[in-house]
């Protein structure tokens, strides 16, 4: 009986130590923020300042009734797609959900042609089909805007298996907010992930409501960078609204996966100041929680902080920046407006049967 209760109890503690080295990960501590130099501050200025006019004036003609359907903001969280794109290169894949204005234009796509999208015209991407929620550029590597809540992470995954079976070193963007993190495709997508070491950055724009919960209400774990535990997929958090942040955190995930070392969750803490949609009157928060984000948090002042305090830039210099930038945004707003709608004959476009 004691020779026996010592083979078990030797086998409990083998068995121990293998489930110790099978283990998920501990978080990965966050890099200090990146170190930018005069050209890239101003670059991340004028990138997020583009972000924010666009979505300004977006919401000023979804009141004039010029776009219809849903139309999600993302005013507030603009650190956290330019601090992510300043790390990738050429062929390097973005696939968000629905609030994904932003990261079309840090993507590169043409303000005019997002704009018209939105109102449903021609020169639009999806050719005035696809609205706010739904518009691809392959030229771009944006693979959508996906209106279903979680899909794009499957899909997103599908990008870096692709990029995994060509045998490049392309690394795919998947981005996705605190409520979608609830979605069972996610988990199924972190396995598969984990399992065949795929090379893509799981980006959660932790923006504390998802549709207008806040995630103590709505979720177990609030520590979303340890969502992928199980899988033994690293994760750390990261300041969503401080772009130096969120480009250190880039270039370390961006390099694991290019090194082959497997997926890496990102947890962007941030905020977005307008409500869900714009049909989202916000009531589940207070006008001081909004406003202190604004005064203490802003990506944008923030980098406008950093440029007049080290004489890198002059209150005259931004102001000419958004000057013309406003003035983009205009000429996008005018073509989106008089641009034509659609052919009829486009209906029966695009169909798969």
């Amino acid at each position: 009986m004691v020779a026996k209760a010592k083979k078990a109890s030797a086998g409990a503690a083998s068995g121990r130590k293998s489930a110790a080295a099978g283990r998920a990960p501990s978080a990965l501590q966050a890099p200090s923020p990146a170190k930018f130099s005069t050209e890239q501050e101003l670059d991340a200025y004028r990138q997020m300042l583009l972000i924010r006019r666009f979505e300004e004036k977006a919401g000023q003609l979804y009141g004039m009734g010029f776009i219809g359907g849903f139309c999600h903001l993302y005013i507030g969280q603009e650190a956290v797609v330019v601090g992510m794109q300043m790390a990738i290169g050429d062929g390097d894949q973005v696939i968000t959900g629905y609030r994904d204005h932003g990261h079309m234009l840090a993507c590169g796509m043409d303000p005019k042609g997002v704009m018209a999208e939105l109102t449903g015209r021609q020169g639009g991407y999806s050719r005035g089909k696809g609205g706010s929620m739904h518009m691809f550029s392959k030229e771009s590597d944006f693979y959508g805007g996906h209106g279903i809540v979680g899909a794009q992470v499957s899909l997103g995954t599908g990008l870096a298996f692709a990029n995994q079976y060509r045998g490049n070193d392309r690394v795919s963007l998947t981005y996705f907010g605190d409520g979608a993190s609830n979605q069972g495709q996610v988990y199924e997508s972190f396995n598969m992930a984990s399992l065949w070491r795929l090379p893509v950055v799981y980006i959660i724009e932790n923006n504390r409501y998802a549709m207008g919960t806040a995630v103590q209400r709505s979720s177990a774990l609030t520590d979303f960078s340890q969502r992928g535990a199980s899988f033994n997929i690293p994760g750390m958090h990261v300041d969503g609204m401080d772009v130096r942040a969120v480009n250190a955190a880039a270039e370390h995930a961006v390099a694991r996966c290019r090194a082959g070392e497997g997926p890496i969750i990102l947890e962007m803490e941030t905020y977005r100041y307008r409500g869900h949609s714009m049909s989202d009157p916000a009531k589940y928060r207070t006008k001081d929680e909004v406003q202190k984000m604004r005064t203490e948090h802003d990506p944008i002042e923030q980098v406008r902080a950093r440029l007049i305090k080290a004489k890198q830039a002059s209150e005259d210099e931004l102001k000419a920046i958004d000057k013309e930038i406003r003035e983009v945004v205009s000429q996008a707003a005018d073509f989106a407006q008089t641009d034509p709608e659609p052919d009829p004959s486009e209906l029966y476009t695009d169909i798969l049967l």
